[in-house]
Formats: structure tokens, sequence, C-alpha cells
């Protein structure tokens, strides 16, 4: 099917984006420090829109959850609708991107994976996904050489680069696309590097892509 061209305001994507598709273990140091496997193929999971939290809000801690983690992202905006997507094309169907922290309910988590259960509510609940404004496709020219990185309460935590991800960008694309169609507005998470951690109520976090942009959320009960 042939790409469609934008129709709506990228800027506005969390509004009217309908999937937000998460990547896992996609850097081999975050794979080891979490004592899971390097995996052969992208493992996907998915997080609703509900649990987008702009700048200016705060990170919730959901039921039940002792051992909240962060994890800093960067996030790839679909700009154009397509399905079957080539490598080749990939970066075609980009918009733009976000920084991005895929908050996790790492006990929640482990407990559902224990089970063989998904992992739906340890990835997405309410304010499980801090976000940056849409930075524009043209502001990142080398999205596979990114720095990110993580301080909470000023201490750093992450430090990593979009260069050591296992599967890039163009090839997650093409993947994502062979099975579901990958919409305008839709949200990528490409994985975050090591140094994950627990945070508490009461705590900040910092993050940034580079020095091009940063946000904090402070994390309550």
């Amino acid at each position: 099917m042939a790409a469609v061209a934008p129709s709506r305001e990228l800027r506005r994507f969390m509004e009217f984006g309908r999937k937000i598709v998460g990547i896992g273990r996609n850097y081999r140091e975050h794979a080891a420090e979490l004592g899971n496997p390097v995996p052969k193929s992208p493992l996907i999971f998915m997080k609703p829109p509900s649990c987008y939290l702009q700048e200016g809000g705060k990170i919730q801690l959901p039921p039940g959850c002792e051992q909240l983690h962060h994890e800093v992202e960067l996030g790839v905006v679909i700009g154009k609708t397509g399905v079957a997507i080539s490598e080749s094309n990939a970066m075609d169907h980009v918009g733009g991107y976000a920084l991005v922290l895929d908050m996790t309910a790492r006990d929640i988590q482990s407990k559902a994976k224990k089970l063989g259960y998904p992992w739906t509510f340890a990835k997405g609940f309410d304010t499980a996904l801090p976000i940056s404004k849409f930075i524009p496709k043209a502001e990142i020219p080398e999205p596979d050489n990114v720095h990110l990185w993580l301080k909470v309460d000023g201490k750093l935590k992450q430090d990593g680069n979009t260069r050591d991800l296992i599967f890039k960008i163009p090839y997650l694309i093409s993947y994502i696309s062979q099975t579901m169609t990958l919409e305008e507005g839709d949200l990528i998470l490409t994985g975050t590097p090591e140094g994950v951690s627990a945070v508490k109520p009461g705590q900040t976090i910092v993050c940034g892509l580079g020095d091009q942009i940063e946000m904090t959320f402070p994390v309550v009960l």
C-alpha cells in the first residue's frame, strides 16, 4: 500500500495518534543489567495513548507498585501512514521525534512475566509516558547518533547513545509495519540504554536529548 501524505499538524500527534509501540531490550547493556537475553528480533509491547504525560504534569505510582523504574528513550513520530514498509523507504515515514520516559512498574512486570501474563499494567498505567514537545525531523538529522541522559535528584543515572541500538530505526519501522499498519501520529519507543533504577515519591527526574532538549518531572504518590 502506498504511503499516505500527512494530513494533520504532527506537533499535535498526542491528540490523534492511535497507538504507541514500544521496543524492549534494544540496548545490550540494558538487557544484561536486568538479566535478560539479547533478543534476536525486536521485542514488541504496547502502551495506550492515555498514558501520555506532558511537561508540567507529575509521574504517579500505579496501584500496587513498589518499584517504579525510569527509562529514557528517543521516540519516533510517524508522519505518513504505511504498511509493509521497506527499510530503504522507512525514514520517509518519519515525521519527527520526541524525548520520552517509558516508566515501568518493574515489580508488577516481573510478577506478570513469571506467570506468563502480558505486561499491560506495568507499562500502560496513567502517567506512564512523560514526553517532550514534538521535535521536527530536520532538528535531528542523525537519529542514529543521539545522546540520551537522565538524572534523579541531580545524580546521573543513564548516559547512552542511539548508535548502540541493536535494531535501528529503519529496521524497526519496517518490522512493525509488516504486521500492523503504522499510522500518522503513531509513536515508536526505540528502547532505553543501561542505568535504569527505581524512583520514589518526592524525587525529581530530569532527562535530555544532548543539550538540545531537557525536561523535568516530579514523582508523586
